[in-house]
């Protein structure tokens, strides 16, 4: 029997996005079950680029402001997002969330790509979000979770000082755009077969082994 092919997943996602995170965990857990090698690449995409760094204001407030939706619709939607991140098993506090600009954090990310820890620190930065209620539009609060997953804090420090992966975050938002991409998250299984939002874990188990066995196929 002839080994499952090696499967490539590109995500374009926003640290500031709950659907993301939820989407980011379920499709860790399909992975877990899949038989084959999975390889997950992170791309940009920012939900709300006009966000100050220092927004004074709570999760329900921004929403409020940005989307121009009742309070009341708001924080019923926000109860939803709750359960479902905890069926999942993820963890939403929007009562400690600070909202902020995702860019530096996105630079961030390509930054911990360049080194092999792209994955883990996405997960540590949502889960310091969402969870722990940091404030992760400032560079020291990015190095200090980035040397929490094995990078070298001071050398991420040096190339958000340089913005240095500035055009980098700029050509994966261009990607999207060009790709009609106007909501996150956004799963493109070997470069030609897109998923829209956070699917379930055994929506995400039946797309790989669909995938695999077409690739498979093609190579045979």
């Amino acid at each position: 029997m002839s080994a499952a092919p090696s499967l490539t997943v590109d995500v374009w996602s926003d640290i500031a996005c709950p659907w993301c995170y939820i989407g980011n965990r379920t499709l860790g857990q399909a992975i877990e079950k899949h038989d084959g090698e999975v390889t997950v690449r992170y791309h940009s995409f920012e939900l709300a680029p006009d966000t100050p760094v220092d927004y004074e204001g709570s999760e329900v407030d921004f929403l409020v402001q940005h989307k121009g939706m009742p309070t009341e619709q708001v924080q019923q939607m926000l109860g939803q997002v709750t359960a479902t991140g905890a069926a999942a098993g993820v963890t939403f506090n929007f009562d400690t969330v600070r909202h902020t600009n995702t860019l530096r954090a996105h630079e961030a990310l390509h930054h911990a790509a360049e080194h092999g820890r792209q994955g883990a620190l996405l997960e540590r930065l949502f889960r310091a979000y969402f969870t722990e209620g940091q404030h992760i539009g400032r560079d020291a609060t990015l190095a200090d979770l980035a040397a929490e997953v094995g990078l070298d804090r001071e050398l991420l420090l040096a190339d958000l000082a340089a913005d240095r992966h500035a055009t980098d975050v700029q050509r994966d938002l261009n990607h999207a755009r060009q790709m009609g991409v106007r909501g996150v998250p956004f799963f493109v299984f070997e470069g030609q077969y897109g998923v829209s939002g956070a699917q379930s874990a055994d929506t995400f188990s039946d797309v790989l082994s669909r995938v695999a066995a077409e690739v498979g196929a093609a190579r045979a």
